[in-house]
């Protein structure tokens, strides 16, 4: 996975309505977040944590119900359930069945509740994805990456384009009406002419839900040991800008609204559905969830806790009867605003100046009056008394954006 930025050609597009009403992130149901470990094998830009011995994975399964059992009083209500990794859809259709048992076992759960499978193609067939329809998952992000084979051996995928477009199409003979795709860009070598053909082919498809990430170097990574050897040159922060931007541009003129700096939903004339994740929005509006599973992150109130990130520490833990939990910290309110700025930013929605002034006790504009008409005056942010939002030219300079309304 990966990161990126925004515009104003939403304005002529239709208002989506949410499916469930937002009250607040101190009311709104939490999300369910599980981590799934295991990779067939693992990629050489991605540093989330997993491991290759598929052997493991019942032990994983038995596992998670007593984390689950532990931490029951924390959420009181739940309308999200995302199954990540790692390659989530190494797991059987009957594990994930019995995951998601314990999960309704142990907490409440809207009976419209989003359950998000990650799939990869390479790992299921259509009788997979049948299996998976029938064990209670009701919405797909398949890990496409590209729609072309070339760029696929670069990122050290496991398929094939061609694989990748097919376990899409078996998903919708499988019957899922809600499915997602993963695309990565600003490869090196990638022209704007050789994306939008990606772009286009992914299109064709019409995924209620697009997810476009710059390739970034992370640290420890294979790919970041590469770079350091010399081996790949990673585009300039000036071609993948451009690159953004063209993102944003063809997918717009092709019916997704861009919602988050990476994130596109389909566009429904007429008819009033929220294709945006409704689970990864919890993260950026700062609304409560629980993780399980090793290196798992939960966020509670004010409080963040993660648990261990090995999977041999998880499962000792866990055989003990103890929580996996490693660490956990209470943001002050500093912590809390920078984090609220940075994730509203982020969104295309910006900043609902009165329910940051009922969260935090403070007038917004008196916070960040003066950086936010300096910004303003720069192109970078469009701002009212009841809304800050970046530009499309601010989403592109989201960090030092954000860095200088901070300081």
């Amino acid at each position: 996975m990966t990161q990126e930025m925004s515009r104003k050609t939403e304005d002529r597009t239709p208002v989506l309505r949410p499916l469930i009403l937002d009250p607040g992130p101190r009311f709104s149901p939490a999300g369910i977040y599980i981590h799934v470990p295991f990779c067939r094998a693992k990629c050489p830009y991605c540093d989330f944590y997993s491991v290759t011995d598929l052997n493991r994975i019942d032990a994983f399964v038995k596992a998670l119900p007593t984390e689950m059992e532990i931490q029951r009083h924390r959420i009181s209500l739940a309308d999200t359930v995302y199954f990540g990794g790692g390659t989530p859809s190494l797991l059987s259709a009957s594990q994930i069945e019995r995951i998601l048992a314990a999960v309704h076992d142990r907490f409440a759960v809207t009976a419209d509740a989003e359950v998000t499978l990650e799939v990869n193609p390479g790992t299921v067939d259509r009788q997979d994805l049948d299996a998976f329809r029938r064990s209670g998952v009701n919405r797909l992000n398949i890990g496409l990456q590209s729609t072309d084979d070339r760029t696929l051996s670069f990122l050290g995928r496991i398929h094939t384009a061609d694989a990748g477009i097919s376990t899409y199409r078996h998903a919708r003979d499988a019957g899922f009406d809600n499915v997602g795709l993963d695309l990565i860009y600003a490869v090196p070598g990638q022209t704007r002419k050789a994306w939008e053909t990606e772009m286009a082919k992914a299109v064709e498809l019409a995924p209620e839900h697009l997810s476009c990430y710059t390739l970034t170097v992370e640290a420890g990574t294979p790919l970041a040991r590469r770079v350091a050897a010399g081996q790949v040159r990673p585009l300039g922060e000036s071609i993948a800008g451009d690159l953004f931007s063209a993102t944003a541009d063809f997918l717009e003129a092709h019916g997704y609204r861009q919602y988050e700096i990476s994130n596109y939903a389909r566009v429904c004339e007429g008819r009033h559905l929220d294709l945006r994740s409704r689970h990864n929005r919890k993260y950026w509006n700062f609304n409560d969830y629980m993780g399980f599973g090793p290196a798992a992150h939960s966020l509670e109130g004010s409080t963040r806790r993660w648990n261990c990130r090995t999977l041999d520490d998880y499962l000792a833990a866990l055989q003990q009867g103890a929580s996996p939990e490693a660490g956990r910290e209470t943001l002050t309110m500093d912590q809390q605003i920078l984090e609220a700025v940075y994730l509203g930013l982020r969104q295309t929605d910006g900043i609902d100046t009165a329910r940051f002034a009922s969260r935090f006790q403070s007038d917004f504009h008196d916070l960040f009056g003066k950086q936010v008409a300096q910004l303003a005056a720069e192109g970078l942010i469009d701002a009212s008394a009841e809304q800050v939002r970046l530009t499309r030219q601010g989403m592109r300079f989201l960090e030092s954006v954000v860095q200088r309304m901070l300081d």
